[in-house]
């Protein structure tokens, strides 16, 4: 949730939320109702001070002023309770508003839409178009089947079969072993969550359409373990000493996928069922652009390591989300297409989500409020389409990256017989 105190002070913080969308004329209604809240709880509170000055007073009164005295306090107590309806009304449209306003860009964030993003880096050889593209080759290997899926859930499903299976588990497994490295603590977590943690974690209102809901029950499939993983420290205090804890989580995600109608129909690339392994950082706030930098380099390495030719980019404001004060995408050379396509983003939400979750840090000077990060460590569906096209060879067949053999014992997948 934004800083409703730096949003009327700090004129940089208010220019990053306007870089992000917010309309200023929404942001002065906030702000406006924010002051009448504030004007009402003063009020609320000189009269809450007045009525128990008053009921003290009856016990004090001769008996000749005690009826007075008990009328007066009772008149008090209604005024009391109607300033309290005044400020319990503007409070709650307060933060119905304040929700609505994104997470202010920080100040390296360019200024845009979906195209106008910053290519930091490009590392590795763009491979010419192959035989055949992931889709097709998914088919014909047996790895992919598609059809059957339709036919049993509906569109952008898909059965993973044979050596795909144990490849997914041979990445999950890569990317494990690395984050314990960094010491990341390895989570399996719930994929339902209930509606307020969903807001908590930054994704409702704005996300909602995005998002399946378990009909009769307050509950929602999560679209990535980042929901889950943020509520571990919901409503509590972590030695600031101790930051930052880090997490990794491994959950089958869903996504409606709303809004991409006939956009990556064929193949595994953009499912409504994947898995995936994500990091999580609770940090100080002193540190949390470093910890960016580092969820970055981890995701780097993994890229790296399988062999998969990759820019970085920085995410324009437009394009961020409601909750990330900055985005790195990495985005993998598709050679079908020609052009790279995201496998894995990292953001900094800073306190935004940690405000709504009354996550914070305590040491010998009192307490303050969380950082928070995420990152996708392994985008599993994604990771292989990828892996189908980049290290397959002139006869179809494609070769296991060297990081991955050790999990999977061998070493090739034999092209179509066809």
């Amino acid at each position: 949730m934004i800083d409703l105190r730096r949003l009327r002070e700090d004129p940089s913080y208010r220019a990053g939320a306007e870089k992000k969308g917010a309309e200023p004329s929404f942001i002065e209604r906030l702000l406006n109702l924010d002051e009448q809240k504030r004007s009402a709880m003063h009020d609320a509170e000189q009269a809450r001070a007045a009525q128990n000055a008053a009921s003290k007073a009856i016990g004090r009164a001769e008996p000749n002023d005690r009826q007075m005295k008990i009328e007066h306090a009772s008149e008090l107590k209604n005024d009391l309770e109607k300033l309290e309806e005044v400020e319990a009304a503007l409070s709650n449209e307060v933060d119905e508003l304040a929700l609505q306003i994104p997470n202010p860009a920080h100040e390296s964030v360019p200024s845009g839409g979906e195209t106008d993003f910053v290519t930091e880096k490009e590392v590795g050889e763009r491979v010419p178009a192959p035989a055949y593209d992931h889709a097709d080759l998914g088919e014909r290997l047996g790895l992919v089947d598609s059809e059957r899926a339709v036919r049993n859930s509906g569109s952008r499903f898909a059965y993973l079969m044979g050596p795909a299976v144990r490849l997914e588990f041979a990445l999950v497994q890569f990317a494990f072993d690395l984050l314990e490295e960094h010491n990341f603590v390895p989570v399996v977590p719930p994929v339902l969550v209930r509606e307020d943690m969903m807001v908590d974690a930054g994704f409702f209102p704005t996300d909602r359409h995005q998002v399946y809901e378990v009909d009769g029950d307050d509950l929602f499939l999560t679209g990535t373990s980042e929901v889950a993983l943020a509520g571990l420290h919901r409503g509590e205090r972590l030695e600031r000493e101790s930051l930052p804890v880090r997490y990794a989580g491994f959950s089958t995600c869903f996504r409606r996928e709303a809004g991409t109608y006939g956009k990556d129909t064929r193949g595994i690339f953009r499912v409504h069922q994947f898995d995936k392994v994500e990091m999580f950082s609770f940090c100080d706030p002193e540190s949390s652009w470093d910890e960016l930098e580092m969820l970055r380099s981890i995701q780097e390495e993994i890229v790296s390591s399988l062999e998969l030719p990759y820019r970085v980019i920085n995410v324009a404001s437009g394009d961020l989300g409601s909750a990330a004060a900055k985005k790195y995408d990495l985005e993998v050379w598709l050679p079908s297409e020609g052009t790279y396509r995201e496998v894995t983003s990292c953001s900094n939400y800073t306190d935004y989500s940690a405000r709504r979750m009354g996550a914070r840090y305590r040491d010998d000077d009192g307490s303050g409020l969380l950082h928070t990060l995420n990152g996708t460590a392994c985008a599993i569906s994604r990771t292989l389409v990828f892996l189908m096209e980049n290290c397959q060879q002139a006869d179809g067949s494609i070769i296991v990256p060297d990081a991955l053999r050790r999990y999977v014992g061998f070493e090739s997948i034999p092209g179509p017989k066809d």
